[in-house]
């Protein structure tokens, strides 16, 4: 199976080099000093410097290189997903979709852009607590991979496994589209929570209650209650609830410490899906009637409120019934 991979940020170059265990890949990149670097040096110095790439790996700047691959691995941003997709070559290649997040304005999730774009092609979901360098590292990685094709999920699954790189089946992709879009909106929070020095309790009690809150989205959004609780769910908000090393978790820390959100997003280099998927998922969620207060701070935060002011009104919300 001939894997091309869209997008030659951190996780992009990761996927590559996962996929490369198995046999050639080409890897689009839309920066050509990435391209130059994969190619010339065999390391991604501008997105995942230090880590040294495999040889089966080639870089091209050109989308309409792509043609004639047997799956496409879709690692570009959320929001540019529909405008990279629409450019590129598919017919009925199979899209196998790596990007976490909710296209603002249309409150489509990456599945829906890409069925949208591309009808012909056959959508999987390649989800979990997968931090870049990690993964490109070869250290051990287990991920949800879920797709409504029983065979097509078993010949991905076979291509991308490794003993440090473990796809568990799914059926459910909406469910794993829906932990990874909302787990970067929690880990924005968390990250504010470390910031403020609110302390180990605080971030736990706000995982436990954010997960609350995408269980509710995901359940009323038709996604199975087990795929929330696994690696899609669960387990990716653990990861980035927990680490630096998530730009969502990385950005509360700076609005958590007293920074402005607008001066944090300013390097356009990184992506904190979590900004973008934010506001959405609040509109998605009021329309809906799904209680989701978390979602809403963050948003806060995202519009100039003080941490401090969006901190104290949680803490003043009435007391309720677990739920």
């Amino acid at each position: 199976m001939r894997i091309g991979v869209i997008g030659g940020g951190a996780w992009g170059t990761a996927l590559a080099q996962v996929a490369a265990r198995g046999g050639e890949v080409l890897l689009w990149a839309r920066e050509p000093e990435v391209v130059e670097s994969i190619n010339a040096r065999h390391e991604n110095t501008t997105f995942l410097p230090g880590v040294p790439l495999s040889t089966r790996i080639r870089a091209t700047g050109l989308l309409a290189d792509l043609a004639g691959n047997d799956a496409l691995l879709v690692v570009a941003p959320a929001q540019h997903v529909g405008a990279v997709l629409e450019a590129t070559p598919v017919g009925d290649t199979p899209l196998v979709l790596c990007a976490k997040g909710i296209e603002a304005g249309s409150r489509r999730l990456v599945g829906e852009i890409a069925q949208a774009v591309h009808p012909a092609a056959p959508i999987a979901v390649l989800s979990g607590p997968t931090f870049a360098h990690e993964v490109a590292a070869g250290l051990p990685t287990a991920v949800t991979l879920a797709c409504a094709d029983e065979a097509l999920q078993a010949k991905l699954a076979a291509r991308l496994a490794s003993p440090s790189f473990r796809p568990y089946a799914s059926a459910d992709v909406t469910g794993a589209e829906i932990g990874g879009a909302v787990k970067n909106v929690l880990a924005i929070a968390c990250g504010v929570v470390e910031g403020a020095g609110l302390g180990q309790n605080a971030r736990a009690a706000l995982i436990a209650r954010g997960f609350a809150e995408m269980t509710r989205f995901g359940l009323a959004r038709g996604a199975r209650a087990e795929t929330l609780a696994g690696l899609s769910g669960l387990g990716d908000l653990v990861l980035t609830c927990s680490s630096t090393s998530s730009r969502n978790f990385s950005l509360g820390l700076g609005l958590g410490g007293g920074a402005s959100a607008a001066d944090l997003l300013a390097d356009r280099r990184t992506v904190a899906e979590g900004a973008f998927t934010a506001p959405v998922l609040a509109e998605a969620a009021d329309e809906a009637g799904i209680d989701m207060p978390i979602t809403t701070a963050v948003c806060r935060l995202l519009q100039g409120v003080s941490a401090r002011a969006v901190i104290e009104d949680l803490l003043a919300r009435p007391l309720r019934e677990e739920g």
